[in-house]
């Protein structure tokens, strides 16, 4: 009886032993701010990274000069170039882009697992003069206050914070 179960204890060992690990892609590119001083800290801006018929996406944060690094969200590699885009979601100050430089394309060095961005991502820190057309999009990634209001109740009633009972407001229909 002993045997059976050693040889399916052997059968499951050797079928978590044949789990493959996928291939590490690195990208690496850079964020340009165009209309900044030489020493702008570009610190903190988040580059997105997407890529076709993969659901995943990667996320990338600057350093002070502006340069990011990440894995891709992808498999196996394509030849040459890959279906891959990055693009700014915004940064811990108010950044510009220009609309038709909001995505970049992606390209494979030479044979190995390194990516970088085809052109470096541009940003401006306001919109420039001749682009107030509209062409001109603002990428923040600070969202407002999501602070609650709290009724003052005593607490010897032991309610729980008006917080989370106040913003209910029932939907009672009329007929």
């Amino acid at each position: 009886m002993a045997l059976p179960k050693v040889i399916i204890a052997l059968f499951f060992a050797l079928a978590l032993a044949r789990v493959e690990l996928s291939a590490c892609y690195v990208l690496t590119g850079n964020v340009k701010c165009l209309d900044c001083s030489q020493h702008y800290d570009l610190a903190g801006i988040k580059v997105l990274v997407k890529c076709s018929e993969v659901k995943k996406l990667a996320m990338a944060t600057t350093d002070k000069h502006g340069l990011f690094k990440t894995d891709l969200p992808m498999d196996t590699p394509t030849r040459g170039s890959s279906n891959c885009e990055t693009t700014i979601l915004g940064g811990p100050k108010q950044l510009y882009v220009l609309k038709k430089n909001t995505v970049s394309k992606i390209f494979r060095l030479h044979e190995t697992a390194s990516y970088t961005v085809v052109e470096p991502l541009k940003v401006y820190t306001s919109c420039p003069l001749s682009q107030k057309d509209g062409s001109c999009v603002a990428k923040k990634t600070k969202i407002g206050s999501s602070k609650t209001v709290d009724l003052p109740i005593p607490r010897e009633w032991g309610l729980a914070p008006t917080s989370y009972y106040i913003p209910f407001v029932p939907i009672i229909g009329i007929p």
